[in-house]
């Protein structure tokens, strides 16, 4: 999406740098505060009644509201083990810019369907949910899902012993948002399935707005297999960056790494540089295209 170009030309410096630190001080703080003092905690929800009375910071507190209010141990290891690691990667291939948007936006959707949901139902569930429904655990979603379809063949080791590819998590995960909602929308609590679709809407924006299809043009297919067969011969040898010499299939334009430097390392090629220039995941996006 050339705007999105556009604006990270314009204000790329004011994106927020290791914002997934920050994300995660928010989450340890609901957690802290569910734990010592619940009744704080309930005053910093999405309640759109009270935000409507007054109590204005509620359009920001409440992303520190606990996306869940049981197994805080299990959600302290999924943040320490995997949240962090997929965020930050994700922050410094796309850049900050970019994803600072990224959760801005999951977090301007989720408030604005707040208000939705208080007009349709006259503010008759802020009696009685307090604003609960709404968390950042479905953006917190999104950005496992923007891991994903980035770095598609990425290996994870799922509960520490089983391999999986984020290609085929994210299938699952889909999946099961998708029974969430239709479950919603039969029992009548269709009101509980608008947070989960706007927490979401960011990423179908991004990629289903952003994505380069050019990829899947034939000429550019054929481009790239032609190039593969180019650079695969046995004969070619590739310097690595340690000082030793083998045989290379992938090598970054910018930093010069290759898989074997790094086996998790993945490599893309970029449409917009002229000539067959690849790169590695945290060059994908940062690089300047070669013209």
């Amino acid at each position: 999406m050339k705007f999105i170009d556009k604006l990270e030309r314009k204000f790329g410096k004011y994106g927020i740098e290791n914002l997934t630190i920050y994300i995660i001080v928010s989450y340890v703080l609901g957690y802290a505060l569910m734990i010592l003092n619940p009744s704080v905690l309930s005053m910093l929800s999405l309640n759109v009644t009270k935000i409507l009375h007054g109590q204005i910071w509620r359009l920001i507190t409440w992303v520190i509201y606990p996306p869940s209010t049981s197994s805080t141990i299990w959600f302290v290891i999924a943040i320490l083990f995997f949240y962090y690691p997929i965020s930050a990667s994700l922050e410094r291939t796309w850049g900050s810019f970019r994803f600072t948007l990224y959760i801005l936006s999951g977090i301007v959707f989720t408030v604005i369907s707040a208000f939705i949901l208080y007009f349709l139902t006259g503010g008759v569930l802020d009696a009685y949910l307090n604003g609960a429904q709404f968390s950042t655990y479905y953006i917190s979603l999104s950005i496992f899902l923007a891991y994903a379809l980035t770095y598609p063949d990425m290996q994870v080791m799922l509960y520490f012993v089983i391999p999986i590819r984020m290609k085929w998590m994210a299938v699952v995960y889909v999946l099961i948002v998708a029974y969430e909602i239709v479950r919603y929308f039969m029992n009548g609590a269709w009101f509980m399935a608008l947070p989960v679709i706007a927490s979401l809407l960011n990423f179908i924006i991004f990629f289903f707005g952003t994505r380069n299809m050019n990829r899947y043009n034939p000429k550019e297919i054929h481009r790239r297999n032609k190039f593969k067969k180019a650079v695969n011969p046995g004969s070619k040898t590739v310097p690595f960056r340690n000082g030793s010499e083998g045989i290379t299939k992938h090598k970054c334009a910018v930093c010069g790494r290759t898989e074997k430097d790094d086996p998790n390392l993945e490599f893309r090629f970029c449409s917009k540089c002229n000539g067959n220039y690849e790169y590695c995941q945290d060059h994908l996006y940062t690089h300047i295209h070669k013209k």
